[in-house]
This record gives structure tokens, C-alpha cells and sequence, in this order.
């Protein structure tokens, strides 16, 4: 009679329980793996978001380091037109090489002290 359950007369066997504590452990413990796989999934996507913030700053300087290129490159595609008409190569001709033609004299002023 110890395999039935107490205050009936049907004929099941008893349920044994497993302790509480024990119970509560398993818990404690499956919610603490969940904590630690979560945490390790949240650390690899800041990882992986730090990488791509990295990557989109030093995307944006080499951008600006295009931009300032070809900026540079307008301004000396048109200097050197520039320099190959001969009325623009007379005024640097004068300035850097301080040279000038059998009727032409140069001027030098010096600025005031101040």
C-alpha cells in the first residue's frame, strides 16, 4: 500500500517530488548560462560595431584626402595652362626668376616696418 497516494483509495503510484532547493538551483543555474551566452553574444556585436565605426572614420579621411587631392590637382592642372600661354608665364617669369626684357625695368617695393 506505500505505492498509492494518501487519501484516495485509487491505486497510482505516488509522485516523488524532487526538493524545492534543488529545483531552485537548477534555475538559479539555467538563468545564469542564459546571462552568460547573451553577454557573450553582446560583447561580440560591440566588437563588431566598434570594427565598422573604426572602418567608417578611416573611410571618411581617406574621402577627405581624395577630395583635398583632387582639389590640389584642379588648381595645378590650371596653373600649369596657365603657364603655357605666354601671357601668363610673363608675370612668373618676373616674380621667381626676377627677369626681364631689354625695355622692361623692376620695381622692388618694400613694405612699411611697422
Amino acid at each position: 500500500m506505500a505505492n498509492r497516494a494518501p487519501g484516495n483509495g485509487k491505486n497510482r503510484p505516488v509522485k516523488k517530488r524532487t526538493p524545492s532547493l534543488l529545483r531552485l538551483a537548477g534555475r538559479i543555474a539555467a538563468t545564469a548560462m542564459a546571462a552568460v551566452v547573451l553577454s557573450l553574444v553582446g560583447l561580440q556585436y560591440a566588437r563588431i560595431v566598434n570594427e565598422d565605426v573604426a572602418m567608417a572614420r578611416s573611410l571618411s579621411a581617406a574621402k577627405n584626402d581624395i577630395t583635398a587631392l583632387q582639389r590640389r590637382k584642379r588648381s595645378e592642372q590650371r596653373e600649369i595652362r596657365r603657364l603655357m600661354d605666354p601671357s601668363g608665364a610673363v608675370p612668373e617669369i618676373h616674380d621667381r626668376l626676377h627677369l626681364v626684357a631689354p625695355n622692361e625695368t623692376i620695381i622692388y617695393v618694400k613694405p612699411p616696418r611697422q
